[in-house]
């Protein structure tokens, strides 16, 4: 004779049925959305390498930065100060003092120009991820500077039978997002002579790799410039009234806000330079010692000094 269950034998048969349907559910719902199984999780260890986690984190600043910039490209309201940026010209050193300067206002960059040596002191510009992303094409087309009297104006011509390059201080290819901006990268007054070798070479790859970090770590804050290490340098040019010296070195900073605030500097001698980008990697403290200028001047000291004073390579992925 089969013997009745209890009710409370089925009860408990009953709600150990629907707890075990409930967590199948559960099971398949993860599967659902894309997540993990339990079973799957390898024990909490990673699951990417150090270089996915990397170009993870890049992908998350270059995006964070786009929105940066598309939110102050929309605002209307520039007099009610909500599109000033955190530090207004922060690629812009302090004012220079015992050279002569004048400062020339371009649509994307700004040169600090001195008529004594008619050579830029320095050029600096901010380079987003929109601008290194540019498709206008090169125009090769350089040009003197309107804004400048004719007596003292450089033009492409000075530069011929020289032995140097006309070295771009903001590159042509940080302003391919106009045709504007790529005109005026042209202007003499961004161009000092350079040698052939380091033109193409090192200094150019500098100038990629700019791109490449603002495509990564969003809006790069740049400054650029020559460095005469006497007081009679050796000039070049024709004409009697235009002699264009000639650079012994030349320095680049660049300072990333990002996720991660960093900054970095670069000197190279004005010849063909050999080994790689670490090679000629300084801190910006470096720079200024060399230079006499002083960078990012509208931060917080404490962040300055803090950022000024580390040269770290490998922070920059060299």
């Amino acid at each position: 004779m089969t013997k009745k269950r209890k009710p409370l034998s089925i009860l408990v048969a009953c709600l150990t049925i629907v707890v075990a349907v409930m967590g199948m559910n559960e099971l398949w719902s993860c599967v659902g959305r894309g997540d993990k199984l339990p079973s799957e999780v390898n024990e909490g260890k990673p699951t990417t390498n150090s270089t996915e986690k990397n170009a993870l984190f890049a992908a998350q600043e270059a995006e964070a930065a786009e929105a940066a910039d598309a939110e102050y490209e929309n605002l209307e309201a520039p007099d009610e100060g909500l599109s000033q940026r955190a530090y207004e010209n922060l690629e812009q050193p302090a004012e220079l003092r015992n050279k002569q300067e004048m400062l020339l206002f371009k649509s994307q960059f700004i040169i600090s120009y001195n008529i004594g040596n008619l050579c830029p002191n320095y050029v600096c510009w901010s380079l987003t991820p929109s601008r290194a992303k540019g498709k206008v094409q090169r125009s090769n087309k350089f040009h003197a500077d309107i804004t400048m009297n004719a007596r003292n104006s450089v033009e492409s011509f000075d530069y011929n039978g020289s032995g140097y390059d006309r070295g771009h201080m903001c590159p042509a290819g940080d302003n391919k997002n106009t045709i504007k901006a790529m005109d005026e990268s042209f202007t003499m007054t961004n161009i000092c002579p350079q040698n052939h070798q380091l033109n193409t070479g090192m200094w150019n790859d500098l100038e990629v790799q700019c791109r490449d970090w603002a495509k990564n770590y969003g809006t790069l804050y740049i400054c650029c410039g020559p460095i005469f290490d006497s007081s009679t340098p050796k000039t070049i040019g024709k004409r009697k009234n235009v002699k264009i010296a000639v650079p012994d070195r030349f320095f680049k900073v660049i300072l990333t806000l990002g996720r991660v605030p960093k900054a970095i500097g670069f000197i190279y001698p004005n010849r063909a330079c050999e080994g790689d980008m670490r090679d000629y990697a300084v801190s910006v403290d470096q720079v200024e010692k060399e230079t006499g200028m002083d960078f990012f001047y509208q931060m917080d000291d404490k962040q300055e000094d803090a950022l000024e004073r580390i040269c770290n390579p490998s922070a920059w992925g060299l």
